[in-house]
């Protein structure tokens, strides 16, 4: 027999210890913990009198809101299954979804709804849509109206291995994959992020910059935050100057980024310091952090700042270790309870300080891909993790990634890992941001290609770029080719720079 479970749970716990204490701050508005409690029991029971199962999917696509940390809390105490999508997809990328989750309901967004109808419109509709604010549309209800009259609800008693959450990845390496996540991963990854940084301070404010349809979010903001009972100041979208006005104001803030954020946390407080500063920490994920930006961050806001890794399929696994040093380039070491090992193309171990594939292994790796038993086979291999990253341990265990393995590019025969060049360019101090990749050769195969957003004002040029890169990497890595241009990279919704969209957009420019 399973460990009955629900993440609901550590809602429930919080609002009983601390019943009065805010919850999530937004835009003005704030929660507590008893309130935030009884809206979603009234939610839960809105939705099973409308005929909601345990089991059955529900499409949440709404934006950083309080209606999306109670539509979340909701469906985990009747016991369905969350499917967050960015409610800003378009139609492509909507249909995909809904055909592969098959949605019993839809919550989304009344200023978001024309792209979802677009895919509604060809299909039998889910049996419920919902919208949060004035829906404009005679499918969706107001999702304030669903709320039902009780606020109890008798949370329901799930398996460990139950599912709670699908999260497609962002389809860089082809169409997305529904990631399922169970109570069991879900739970483990809230109460591990928890202990990971030591006891945090009951006035800590978690600053909540990160989309929560992105696992990241999901996982080191509202799950994390709602375990230990901790206010999250919720921004709609991030908005350096107003994340550095939260600093400013309160006494004891964290900080969950992506290196996108750090970087323009960066120069905006380069052109003025903040006045005062209560950033205890920052961790870093979502993708490597060049070391250039990390010193700056530290310097700037005197706070450490961690890098961490994780992907949808095992959302907290290694980081910068409680109590022992940081060091810099290393995302730290498995955290506790997972392990991790770097194997070559024969699928053996290699000797520390080698590159090969990295694997991880532990209580937060996903269960699977929906609809996928082939890609879950290939992925997860007697309980290891492939992760597609290639990395290198060093004697003492810390962990480095090199590059995407997708993204290495073989010139000439030569290995170039990207991210050894975007770290070189990011030293130069007109650079804002850079993404360096491969694009076809008739002679070398393939050739190395930078584009490169210089900061507001800067001046430099592409012969003074490609010379500083040449005297610090061997010769055949730098790039030949390089694109200045005006507009910021294109990026997923979680903040992750998308060098597939870039080799898309800039192939025929090269």
């Amino acid at each position: 027999m399973e460990t009955t479970m629900n993440l609901a749970s550590n809602l429930e716990n919080s609002a009983a210890r601390l019943p009065e204490k805010v919850a999530v701050r937004f835009e003005g508005t704030q929660i507590t913990f008893s309130d935030l409690n009884r809206k979603c029991n009234r939610l839960a029971n809105g939705l099973k009198n409308r005929g909601l199962k345990p089991g059955d999917r529900c499409i949440v696509m709404l934006p950083n809101c309080i209606e999306l940390a109670i539509a979340y809390y909701a469906l985990a105490k009747l016991g369905a299954v969350v499917v967050p999508v960015n409610f800003l997809f378009r139609q492509h990328e909507l249909s995909h979804i809904i055909a592969d989750s098959t949605p019993r309901a839809i919550i989304g967004s009344a200023d978001y709804l024309d792209e979802i109808n677009k895919v509604l419109n060809g299909i039998d509709l889910p049996e419920i849509l919902l919208a949060a604010g004035s829906a404009g549309d005679e499918r969706f209800k107001k999702l304030e109206n669903a709320f039902g009259d009780s606020d109890i609800f008798e949370i329901h008693e799930a398996e460990s291995e139950d599912v709670l959450a699908i999260i497609y990845t962002s389809g860089t390496t082809g169409v997305p994959k529904g990631v399922m996540l169970t109570q069991n991963n879900l739970i483990n990854m809230a109460m591990t992020a928890a202990e990971l940084r030591g006891t945090l301070d009951p006035d800590t404010v978690v600053l909540g910059v990160l989309p929560l349809f992105h696992i990241y979010g999901i996982n080191r903001v509202l799950n994390m935050s709602v375990y230990l009972g901790l206010t999250i100041e919720l921004f709609y979208q991030f908005d350096p100057e107003r994340v550095i006005n939260v600093i400013e104001r309160e006494n004891r803030t964290v900080l969950f980024a992506v290196p996108t954020m750090c970087n323009r946390l960066v120069n905006v407080s380069q052109q003025s310091l903040p006045k005062s500063n209560s950033l205890k920490f920052c961790v870093s994920g979502g993708s490597s952090l060049p070391i250039e930006i990390l010193k700056q961050f530290a310097e700037l806001y005197n706070a450490k700042i961690f890098e961490g890794y994780g992907l949808t399929e095992a959302p907290v696994c290694v980081e910068s270790p409680l109590g022992q040093p940081s060091r810099a380039g290393s995302i730290g070491k498995p955290i506790p309870n997972f392990s991790a090992r770097i194997i070559d193309n024969d699928r053996a171990d290699v000797k520390p300080g080698e590159v090969g594939e990295l694997l991880i292994k532990g209580p937060g790796v996903t269960k699977g891909y929906l609809n996928l038993p082939d890609a879950t086979k290939k992925t997860i291999q007697d309980g290891w993790l492939h992760t597609g990253d290639i990395a290198r341990m060093d004697e003492e265990g810390y962990l480095y990634i090199v590059d995407r393995k997708k993204d290495l590019i073989i010139r000439g025969g030569y290995n170039v890992y990207p991210r050894e060049i975007e770290e070189v360019l990011y030293q130069i101090p007109e650079i804002m941001e850079t993404a360096v990749y491969g694009v076809s050769h008739s002679d070398l195969g393939e050739e190395i290609a930078a584009v490169i957003v210089l900061k507001e004002g800067a001046k430099t040029d592409k012969d003074t770029i490609r010379a500083f890169v040449k005297e610090k990497v061997a010769p055949y890595k730098y790039p030949r080719i390089i694109n200045i241009i005006n507009e910021p990279l294109p990026k997923s919704g979680s903040g992750k720079i998308l060098k597939k969209e870039i080799k898309k957009i800039y192939q025929d420019n090269t």
